[in-house]
Order: structure tokens, then C-alpha cells, then sequence
């Protein structure tokens, strides 16, 4: 029986997935943004694809860590407010008690020939995990086959890799234009109503 959108059972669910991806993910919030995508849009079907994209917007917009905003965004969506308070509970509890553990003994780590190896490893890893993720959010415009959303992903692109622009200052214009593209639409539908 499919659980309803704001039982028990669908609460203690967003916490232990939540909680279970942030145990296991390595290399920062986009990766867990992309393992938050399989779980809630691929595997459980909570979200959909279109809303998992604004999503994740959302999160790159807000201030903080993306993992944690990703887990507002996302726990939001699928129950709300107690949503939120779980799925960042989830999020935040496995680094802070990795991150304790390390912190007692730190200078064992910091000269550990086999961890120092380990974790240079592991950024090949996460590298090929970030770019799966930008793959399969680009071919999420690309299959929308909106010429206006492939010109602003590659000027944001440019404007960034090449042109040095901020990323703050892109995400500002972005918004901007998408406003005035809103209002535009609206009076344009007002005319003809």
C-alpha cells in the first residue's frame, strides 16, 4: 500500500533515504543532489523530473551547502515542514559524526600514506559523478528542445569558464531575465484574454 503524502511511513522513509545518502556520498552537494534524484525521482517517483530541475536551482541559488539546501528543497516538496526538519536531520547527521571521529584524530590522518592515496581516489570518482550530473541535467533542456534554454546555458557556461563572470552575478541576471520573461508572457496573455 502506497504510503499518503504526508504519513508516518512516508516521513521515517525521507529520513532514512536522506540519511542513508549522505553516509554513503562522497565529494560534496552536487553528488548527493544527483543520488537525491535517483532515489526520490528515478526509484520512488515522489518527484518529478521537470520539479526535480527546479529543484535543484533552487538549491544552487540559496545560500549554504547545496547538500543541505537540496534536502530543504526536496523535503519540502514531498511533506513540508516536518519534511524539512527530517531530511536535513538525515543530511547533517552522518558528517557531523564522521567529521567528529576524524577530528579526534586528525594528525594520525594527516600523514596516513594509504587515506591521503585513498581520498586522492576518490576525486576521480566524485569528478565522474559531477559530470553525470551535469550530463543528465543538460540533456533535461536539451530534451525540452528550447532554443532559449540552450543560448542561456551556454552564455552562463561562457560567461563563467571563459569570460571569469561570477556565479553570483549570473544567477542574478538569470533571474532577472526569467522575471521579465514571466511578465512579459503574463501581459501578453492579459492582451489577448
Amino acid at each position: 500500500m502506497a504510503a499518503s503524502p504526508c504519513s508516518g511511513a512516508r516521513l521515517r522513509k525521507l529520513f532514512f533515504e536522506t540519511l542513508y545518502l549522505s553516509a554513503f556520498t562522497f565529494g560534496g552537494g552536487y553528488v548527493i543532489v544527483s543520488l537525491l534524484k535517483k532515489k526520490f525521482v528515478d526509484d520512488l517517483h515522489w518527484i518529478s523530473e521537470d520539479e526535480m530541475l527546479d529543484l535543484v536551482a533552487i538549491a544552487q541559488s540559496a545560500p549554504g551547502p547545496i547538500a543541505v539546501n537540496g534536502a530543504i528543497v526536496v523535503g519540502y516538496k514531498i511533506c513540508g515542514f516536518p519534511g524539512i526538519l527530517l531530511s536535513v536531520l538525515g543530511a547533517v547527521i552522518p558528517p557531523f559524526l564522521m567529521l567528529s571521529v576524524i577530528s579526534l584524530f586528525y594528525s594520525a590522518f594527516r600523514s596516513n600514506f594509504m587515506i591521503h592515496h585513498m581520498l586522492s581516489g576518490m576525486r576521480c570518482g566524485v569528478s565522474a559523478v559531477i559530470m553525470s550530473v551535469t550530463w543528465d541535467m543538460a540533456s533535461g533542456v536539451l530534451a525540452d528542445k528550447k532554443c532559449s534554454s540552450l543560448v542561456i546555458m551556454l552564455a552562463a557556461f561562457v560567461a563563467n569558464y571563459i569570460l571569469g563572470i561570477s556565479t553570483i552575478w549570473i544567477i542574478l541576471a538569470v533571474i532577472a531575465l526569467g522575471v521579465a520573461v514571466t511578465l512579459w508572457r503574463n501581459k501578453g496573455e492579459e492582451e489577448q484574454s
